[in-house]
């Protein structure tokens, strides 16, 4: 088994490379299972092949705030600038509850992410206005990923 650790987009990941099949992996990202499918099979050393599978286990993720950019709207702080709300655990997030722009208090729910059937309230830690909303409902974050900046 190979272990990484990479940090994509200001979120690290722990990888775990656990088997490699023709051009089927099998990975943690974070503790958490994937098979990950590539494009083609490995043919070389170890070290040729962990890239590869990193980078298509990793890369989902944070695709999340590279497709909400252009939505962002305009906001009086620096976008993306602030404390960052982070992902207590991996899940899906069914809900968002503010948008770039709102004044939060410490306390108020920003996003709703579900996980293991149950609906979690993420809270903002500290009093600000959002700067960056970086999830869409329907995202499936990991553990730690950043989910909305307060400034």
């Amino acid at each position: 088994m190979s272990k990484y650790q990479y940090t994509v987009k200001g979120v690290d990941y722990d990888v775990e490379i656990e088997e490699v099949e023709g051009n089927v992996a099998k990975v943690k990202v974070n503790g958490q299972p994937f098979e990950v499918v590539m494009k083609q099979p490995i043919k070389a050393a170890p070290k040729a092949h962990a890239k590869p599978q990193v980078v298509q286990a990793a890369a989902p993720q944070p695709a999340a705030p590279v497709a909400a950019a252009p939505k962002k709207a305009a906001a009086a702080a620096t976008p993306g600038a602030g404390a960052k709300v982070v992902a207590p655990l991996p899940g899906t997030i069914t809900d968002v509850v503010v948008k770039v722009g709102d004044t939060v208090k410490a306390g108020d729910t920003v996003v709703i992410l579900e996980a293991m059937k149950m609906q979690n309230n993420i809270e903002a830690d500290q009093a600000g206005t959002v700067t960056s909303v970086l999830v869409n409902r329907g995202d499936t974050v990991m553990e730690g990923a950043t989910l909305v900046t307060i400034g």
